[in-house]
Order: C-alpha cells, then structure tokens, then sequence
C-alpha cells in the first residue's frame, strides 16, 4: 500500500493567491515528515479552484525542498503544453532528483486555456494520442523526430537523456488521468498505469480497472507484465480525520462547498459551450461518503476495501478540504501516524 497526499492548491472564499501556494508547500514537506511516500501536485489555468499554473515547475521546488518523497503530477495537462517541452522538464526532473519524480498526464478540460495557449479545440479533441506518444518517445529514446499533424521536426539529440541517472530507472514514471474509456484503453495499449479521480466510487474504478487490462491483454500484454504495470494504478480520494467521525465531515461541509462553487464555477470554455456545474453541497457530501473522512479507524477501512474492491494499492488523499492550514498540517501527520500503520 502506498498513500500519498493531493495537492490542489486550493483558493478558499477570502483567501488571496499566495496563502494556497504556501499551503502546498508545507502540505508536500508535512507528508515527507509524516512517513507518507508521494505527493501528487495538480495544475489549473485563471481559475481559484487551484492556483498552481504548472505542476511540474511546483515539484521542481519540492524535490528540492524533501529528501525521499516521490513527487508526481496530477496532471501536467498534454493539451496545452509542447510533449517535448514537457518532456526534456520531465527528465531533467527526474535526472536531478535521483529517479523521485512521476509524470502524471491528462486531457485537461475544453477550457479557455486552449485560446489562450494557442492549442486550439482540436488538441483537446482528437491530439492527445498523437501528443502523449511524442512525449513517450522523448522519454525513452536518444533521438526523436516526429511527423504528426500537430508536431512536425527533424531529428534531434534528447538531453538531458534519462537514462542518465546512475543506478535508475531509465525513464520516469509516466501515468494518464484517466475519465473515459477511451482515454482507459489508450493508457492500456500505451502499457501505463492510470490514474481514477476522487468523483468515482470503487464498483466505478473496478471497471475501469477490468477495461484497461481487458485492453492490456489485446494489446499483446501477458499476466506479469500487466500485474507489474497495474501496480502504478493510483486513486484519488479525499482525507479528513478526527476523533469523533461526524466531525470529520462537518469540517469539510462548512469549507469545501463555498470553494467548489468558486472554483468550478469560475472555468470558461474555449467554445462558450454550457458545462453543468455539480451541485457543491451534494458534491462534498458524496466524497465523504466515499473517502476516507472519519476516525483514522474508518479510514483505514475505507482505503483497504478499496484496495480490496479495486485492486489499486496506491492512493492520493487530498488532505487540504478544510482550508487552514494548521488544520491541513495536522492532518496529514495523523495520516502518517494513526491510519498508515493499520494499512502496513
């Protein structure tokens, strides 16, 4: 079982713009103080759902700052940024920090960051395969050149390489957010793990589970190689601990819908298409009935059945719900202190 914690960086109503940084910072240093094994940081554009513009310019500063922690991103979003850009920040992270960092990536949303980017509707559309098997090529050859309808160049010399680190792995981990059976079936055909969101429910993520080995398997893969790459799945839920489990759930009832409602409603589309907002009450009690908010007791249970029902032993809890910091801080040491070892 791995845990690790999920950074948003989230604004919460009268907050400004550094005070969620700051809080991601010392989330990422408290989860290494507290025995937890990844930090997973996500990325969003002009919105207060999160601030953080570039996840992996964030985990720069952590590997920096931590000692052992893997730092990963949940997600560096393909759609809006060049594969080979991604790709040469990517190894050099990986490189520099001893083989800690994971790339996490996704298709993001039909946001107006593909205006602004430059990136267009179509790369969030149809370009992700052609832009995820760039950056695979990046990250696993000595010389990449490319032919696509959206990228086209001569050959040139990958540096830094990544098979450059000493004793490593010879690329970083690379997972894909996973939101849809298609996007399931090309992380399976790719040989990659996936990475569930917090919405889902466990019979949701089974499924996707069984669909991307079904896929795994017609791709050509045999049993060990795809128990070897499942065990990289990773899902995303929410953590809040306290000793009475209710008041667990009043913390996150009082903060998180009035950031929810900010957040996501603050997301404009490239195209000006209608997107239904979940209802931010509704929302936040559905991810304490599925997570693990409660008493460490139940969430230990609540992780393990997961593991159980899923098959995904490796979990990354958002821990920053209630808004504070102090608070945040705090909870994430009694998830190293007080649920981790009922899972080990």
């Amino acid at each position: 079982m791995r845990v690790g914690t999920f950074v948003l960086a989230a604004q919460f109503p009268g907050q400004g713009q550094a005070e969620p940084l700051y809080r991601a910072v010392r989330t990422a240093e408290a989860a290494e103080e507290a025995g937890l094994d990844e930090v997973w940081l996500a990325e969003h554009h002009f919105v207060p759902y999160g601030v953080c513009p570039s996840a992996v310019t964030l985990a720069a500063l952590l590997l920096g700052r931590t000692r052992r922690i893997r730092v990963g991103t949940a997600v560096s979003v393909l759609p809006t940024v060049h594969p080979v850009a991604l790709g040469e920040q990517a190894a050099l992270l990986h490189v520099t920090s001893g083989g800690r960092f994971t790339l996490g990536v996704g298709r993001g949303g039909p946001w107006i960051d593909l205006e602004v980017f430059g990136a267009g509707l179509p790369a969030y559309d149809e370009g992700f395969p052609e832009s995820l098997d760039l950056l695979l090529r990046w990250l696993t050859r000595p010389r990449v050149a490319a032919a696509g309808e959206r990228y086209a160049f001569r050959e040139v010399a990958v540096v830094p390489a990544p098979g450059e680190l000493i004793g490593g792995a010879a690329s970083p981990e690379v997972l894909v957010a996973c939101t849809s059976p298609k996007s399931v079936r090309l992380a399976a055909e790719r040989g990659l793990p996936i990475l569930l969101g917090m919405h889902c429910g466990d019979e949701d993520k089974a499924a996707m589970v069984e669909s991307w080995a079904r896929h795994a398997r017609e791709a050509g893969r045999d049993p060990d190689e795809i128990a070897r790459i499942g065990a990289g799945h990773v899902s995303a839920g929410v953590v809040q601990l306290a000793d009475h489990g209710p008041e667990a759930a009043r913390t996150l009832l009082k903060t998180m819908p009035g950031w929810l409602k900010q957040g996501l409603g603050a997301h404009v589309t490239a195209d000006g298409r209608q997107r239904v907002m979940r209802d931010p009450v509704a929302y936040t009690e559905l991810l304490c009935g599925l997570h693990a908010v409660g008493t460490p007791r139940l969430a230990a249970d609540r992780l393990a059945a997961t593991a159980e029902r899923t098959g995904i032993t490796r979990f990354a809890l958002l821990a920053e719900g209630s808004g504070d910091l102090a608070t945040t801080e705090e909870n994430v040491r009694r998830l190293g202190a007080e649920v981790l070892p009922q899972l080990r």
